[in-house]
């Protein structure tokens, strides 16, 4: 029998694409982002290059070993960029065994069969967004499980509330270190160190290899701002998505030269403080603004997180005729628990400036999310409309 031969392929990897990923669309219509296979190996490496984890607790930190001493839970889509690049990608990359979840949220009550296959596989590394980490923080019957297999976690998709990593950590064990990215980067730009000593909470650490990152202004994004400066979020890397697949105008939007370069505007609202660590602080559409003052949602949500009862929550900008906009808040309390609009807003009355306060909260048995699960504040603006 004639074993078939493979046809001749020319790729070039830096122009060819990979493949074509649409974004989550959580500030309006989806679009193709075409992603080159350099921008897929390029990230894997640099990720390669940037973890280093101590392989057992207490163990000397080192880079990821490969051949098969870890295991990866893939817990995220591989559809997804993040799940693609750090789970599915990376963990082939090297030799490591992966878990497949289907269903995260299986079991009663929902996500007790991922505690299951976490006490069953024994994985090391757990990549997820925040949602999960609040989902396996506020299970009923954590306390239960054996999750002490997990050495390491990367965070990203949505902000990390700074508590609810506090909360997981010191449940589990584990490290959590955040990154950024977005579909367009295949997806990571930045990353915390994974070093307890040298992260930092409420930050998504420094770029990545080979990777620029300036704050512009948002009106032109030409306008590099000082340090210390809220503007938007730009990055110029081997990771950078080529185009938007058959929308030249919506490409020429986020693009600008700088310096010579070639820069994607995120959309993202963010600063680097006086260490050099970068801190987003919202998406550009997401602001709110009161009185003429910005409000970012994600500050609000920070404070509610604080709060012993809840366990996810979102913040709007609603219309107000007297201010322009008012802050809404919309929360899903931790199983079992009860609060008062009131006791929410006193709560946050207590923690935050007069104009970022909410005005009312809404509470709900879940937020809505995207696949991936972020919680899509865009949903949330649609019903608040009516």
């Amino acid at each position: 029998m004639q074993c078939p031969e493979p046809p001749d392929v020319d790729i070039n990897p830096s122009e060819d694409l990979a493949l074509i990923i649409y974004t989550g669309g959580t500030t309006g219509v989806p679009k193709g982002a075409a992603l080159t296979h350099t921008n897929f190996v390029f990230d894997v490496k640099a990720m390669d290059e940037w973890v280093v984890i101590p392989q057992e607790p207490g163990g000397k930190p080192e880079r990821i070993r490969r051949g098969g001493f870890h295991c990866y839970l893939g817990i995220l889509p591989w559809y997804h960029s993040f799940g693609m690049t750090m789970c599915l990608l990376s963990a082939c990359a090297s030799g490591s065994r992966l878990v497949c979840v289907p269903d995260p949220r299986a079991g009663n009550p929902p996500f007790t069969e991922v505690l299951k296959l976490i006490e069953k596989y024994r994985p090391t590394i757990l990549v997820a967004v925040p949602t999960i980490f609040s989902a396996f923080e506020t299970h009923p019957h954590i306390d239960k499980y054996d999750l002490s297999s997990i050495i390491c976690c990367a965070s990203g998709g949505a902000p990390l509330p700074v508590e609810l990593a506090k909360n997981f950590e010191a449940k589990t064990g584990a490290i959590i270190f955040e990154g950024y990215g977005l579909s367009e980067t295949a997806p990571v730009i930045t990353g915390n160190p994974s070093d307890r000593n040298l992260r930092k909470f409420g930050s998504v650490g420094f770029p990545i290899p080979n990777t620029d990152v300036k704050i512009v202004d948002t009106e032109t994004g030409q306008k590099v701002l000082p340090q210390g400066e809220d503007g938007e979020i730009a990055v110029s890397g081997p990771q950078v998505m080529k185009e938007y697949w058959r929308k030249p105008e919506a490409t020429k939007e986020v693009f600008r030269e700088i310096d010579g370069k070639r820069y994607f505007l995120t959309g993202d609202i963010g600063h680097i403080d006086e260490e050099g660590y970068i801190i987003i602080t919202d998406r550009k559409k997401d602001l709110i603004l009161v009185g003429g003052f910005n409000c970012y949602p994600r500050e609000v949500e920070e404070v509610l997180y604080q709060h012993p009862k809840v366990a996810q929550a979102a913040v709007i900008g609603v219309p107000n005729p007297k201010s322009g906009e008012e802050v809404k808040a919309y929360v899903q309390l931790r199983e079992g628990m009860e609060a008062t609009e009131q006791e929410i807003l006193d709560f946050c009355k207590e923690r935050l400036a007069g104009y970022k306060r909410p005005r009312s909260v809404e509470f709900r048995d879940s937020l809505p999310t995207s696949p991936v699960g972020k919680v899509l504040r865009r949903i949330l603006k649609e019903e608040a409309k009516g």
